[in-house]
């Protein structure tokens, strides 16, 4: 009779559900306390008391907690099952018993990924017991986030198990696991600070770029829950309450798409088992060909962050200085290089036969300096080309502009022209003596600081962002051609003047904004009519060059000019479910915006008094530009706004 080969120990299995019981057993209980505790509040009458609320909750919970649960309950899990690996006479004891490698595979796996399961099916039994009891179960929302955490939980066992085989030291194990899952999101935020200080304007301190392999961030970030509400009101149109009459939770194929994943990691895992030798017990890695990515490895991420940290207290440049840096680097990396070696050899006495990998770690480290440093690949002067934008986002002066190729060509062109101005004037911006004294006289500056910051997303989903903090001068700024007369001349055009206040056209509309008077004291809310009625006259002070003109270099006198009150309009876009606010500085010149307020009895003539002669204190040097107005002298042309009659507020 033919012998069977068995991949299932059954004897094997129950003794690991019964010898790590504490384990499964107390995360049960910890789970169970959650539903219970839903069951307190439905019985006080405190809970959901809609079947989608449960559904939200479910799926808030697995898009939140379910993912650093199974990153850390799956380690444990793995480390019971996997822990004779660790010791020399437990894994030649477990090797030794009848069963061939395939069978202990497949039996621990089972049994470690039963006990991952077995606190979620209390947890999820206990809460649609509940739920079901108050008639509050809702079928679509269970099954989504039973196949969820199916899928999840399965991904993290699989990554913890092969790590359970890279190494063969139990302390080890757990710090190689995490460092796995989180080396991605550690290298993006090194690698992005340590490019910030040679590439000239880069200012991206976590690009997100290969997010995907940090597993933990990126289903965090990506799978999210959308809901909707529905506004209840009474019989006169007052607001009662929100209900909820959608959810739906966004991207949930990536948990299918990890979980394939976790299955490919297992397939290695086996291939790793089967090769693994026995005497690698105890040893740092336990695969021969990954020891010189662990040494490197090591090295590379010590030089990577000792050597920027040591770097900082010693220098406090904008950019660095590539010599002392690749000092700091260089000794950083010798003692990550070296540190790997004593791990892996498990011995202190590494330092005469390692010299050659040294010379390599100092190798990359200046190839990876200089390469910086010179720009070889010239991300410093990079602008993408019209056809390449799908979106550009430029902030300056407080203000965001967002374009789009095909809708504003010409403003688009003029803010890559300004990015590309500012871009090659590194050199003078990089050496511009920041302490030169600001003022010609004590009237008039000689030159100020802006920002500009602009962040394009490319047709292929790349986002380039690139922040520029530079000088503007009193003669630059008359100088055609450089990137500050072309600021000013972009800036003070009426184009964007108009953009400014979402008055080109651009989809947005006045939904409502807000008054408030220093005079009284008091601040009032607009309503969405009156909004429009504003913002209609604010435009038209723009369009006669009343409103929205940027002065470099004035003094600070135009503030103690303006209005004592603040204003400001909020502005919301239906297409994409944006919204938007500007603050609107009112001054004795805007005629239009003045009389405007007044007709809609927001204001009155008591209020029209600038700042200067309501706080004469802090304006005692500065003589008002603008006295106060007797009376409010209104534009010849009539404004199309409805006026509101009911008091205001």
């Amino acid at each position: 009779m033919r012998s069977k080969t068995l991949y299932f120990n059954r004897a094997l299995f129950l003794k690991n559900l019964a010898r790590f019981w504490p384990l499964w057993g107390g995360a049960s209980f910890i789970g169970a306390l959650f539903p219970l505790a839903l069951l307190s509040q439905l019985v006080r009458r405190l809970g959901p008391d809609a079947p989608l609320e449960i559904t939200d909750m479910y799926y808030a919970a697995l898009q939140a907690v379910v993912p650093i649960v199974c990153l850390l309950y799956g380690l444990l899990c793995a480390l019971a099952v996997w822990s004779y690996l660790y010791g020399a006479r437990s894994v030649g004891g477990v090797h030794t018993l009848p069963i061939r490698r395939e069978g202990l595979f497949v039996t621990n796996l089972l049994s470690g990924y039963a006990m991952v399961l077995i606190p979620f099916a209390v947890t999820g039994g206990l809460a649609v017991l509940v739920t079901a009891a108050f008639g509050l179960f809702e079928p679509a929302g269970v099954l989504v986030t039973v196949l969820g955490v199916l899928g999840e939980s399965f991904f993290y066992f699989s990554s913890a198990t092969l790590a359970a085989f890279i190494t063969g030291n139990v302390f080890a194990m757990p710090a190689l696991y995490l460092l796995l899952h989180f080396l991605e999101a550690i290298l993006d935020l090194l690698l992005s600070n340590f490019a910030r200080g040679f590439i000239f304007g880069f200012s991206t301190d976590y690009t997100g770029f290969l997010e995907f392999l940090s597993p933990t961030v990126y289903l965090m970030r990506n799978v999210d829950v959308d809901t909707q509400y529905r506004e209840i009101t009474d019989y006169a149109g007052m607001h009662i309450r929100n209900e909820l009459v959608s959810v739906r939770l966004e991207n949930p194929w990536l948990i299918a798409v990890y979980a394939l994943a976790g299955a490919v990691l297992l397939v290695f895992a086996f291939a790793l088992y089967r090769r693994r030798q026995s005497e690698r017990t105890g040893e740092v890695v336990a695969a021969g060909w990954m020891r010189p990515f662990f040494r490197y490895g090591l090295a590379g991420l010590a030089a990577l962050l000792g050597g920027q940290l040591i770097y900082a207290l010693f220098w406090e440049d904008a950019y660095f200085k590539v010599a002392p840096l690749a000092v700091c680097m260089l000794v950083t990396g010798a003692i990550g290089y070296y540190a790997a070696s004593m791990l892996l050899a498990k011995t202190l006495r590494v330092f005469r036969g390692n010299w050659r990998g040294l010379v390599l770690v100092a190798a990359g480290i200046v190839v990876v300096c200089g390469a910086l440093k010179l720009d070889v690949f010239r991300a410093a002067d990079r602008v993408p080309e019209i056809d390449q934008i799908q979106e550009l986002e430029f902030r300056t002066e407080s203000n965001t502009y967002i374009f789009h190729p095909g809708e504003e060509d010409g403003l688009l062109e003029r803010v890559r022209a300004l990015h590309a101005a500012i871009a090659a004037d590194r050199d003078y911006i990089q050496a511009f003596d920041w302490d030169t004294p600001t003022a010609l006289t004590e009237e008039e500056a000689s030159w100020t600081s802006a920002y500009s910051v602009f962040v394009y997303t490319t047709r292929g989903g790349q986002t380039v962002r690139r922040y520029y903090s530079m000088p503007l001068t009193r003669e630059r700024l008359g100088q055609s051609g450089t990137y500050d007369n072309l600021l000013d001349g972009l800036i003070n055009s009426q184009e964007m003047r108009l953009k400014r206040i979402h008055a080109s056209g651009d989809g947005y509309k006045p939904v409502g904004g807000s008054v408030y008077l220093n005079t009284r004291g008091e601040g009032y809310d607009l309503s969405d009519r009156e909004a429009a009625a504003i913002l209609e006259a604010v435009t038209r002070d723009a369009q006669a060059g009343r409103w929205g003109r940027v002065d470099w270099l004035e003094s600070g006198e135009r503030e103690g000019e303006a209005y004592a009150m603040q204003l400001s309009l909020e502005f919301s876009k239906e297409s994409d479910q944006t919204w938007d606010w500007i603050e609107i500085t009112v001054r004795p010149e805007m005629t239009a915006t003045v009389s405007c307020l007044m007709e809609l009895g927001l204001v009155t003539g008591g209020d029209l008094v600038t700042r200067a002669e309501l706080y004469p204190e802090e304006y005692a040097n500065v003589e008002a530009a603008y006295p106060a107005p007797a009376e409010v002298v209104y534009p010849d042309t009539a404004f199309n706004t409805v006026v509101v009659t009911e008091a205001a507020g």
